[in-house]
């Protein structure tokens, strides 16, 4: 531990791995110790969600073949499937999303599926379609 004297107080400071991680994350929050106003503080926290926001990822026609086969598999088996999708937030760039649960329903004109678990149930797109894993 280091000690920093100035005026009469003396301030104690940890040189360690913890001090250095905790001014690190200081430096990277800007609102930390500092009067910020709320548009401020919402324009930096919709920065931070932009920057998580992805393109969606190209897939090769056998990995899509693939996915179909898994998902006409469970609604005719009636097992549980994990399909990720791609749902789109701005323009071209969005979020990817993942549940669980069995295919009751295959809409082949609206090209969507109907996934369904014990506690929801989501229309998929099949062209948002990420990953499928049985």
């Amino acid at each position: 531990m280091a000690a920093f004297r100035t005026g009469q107080n003396a301030h104690f400071r940890s040189v360690g791995k913890k001090g250095v991680q905790d001014m690190t994350s200081r430096i990277d929050n800007p609102l930390f110790m500092r009067f910020v106003l709320p548009q401020q503080r919402e324009l930096y926290l919709q920065m931070q969600e932009d920057a998580k926001l992805v393109p969606m990822p190209v897939l090769e026609q056998d990995e899509l073949e693939s996915f179909h086969y898994i998902i006409s598999d469970s609604a005719r088996g009636d097992y549980a499937i994990t399909v990720t999708w791609w749902r789109p937030v701005k323009g071209e760039l969005g979020n990817p999303c993942c549940m669980w649960g069995v295919v009751k329903w295959i809409d082949q004109n609206a090209r969507r599926i109907k996934l369904v678990s014990d506690e929801d149930s989501q229309w998929i797109a099949l062209d948002r379609i990420t990953d499928v894993k049985g």
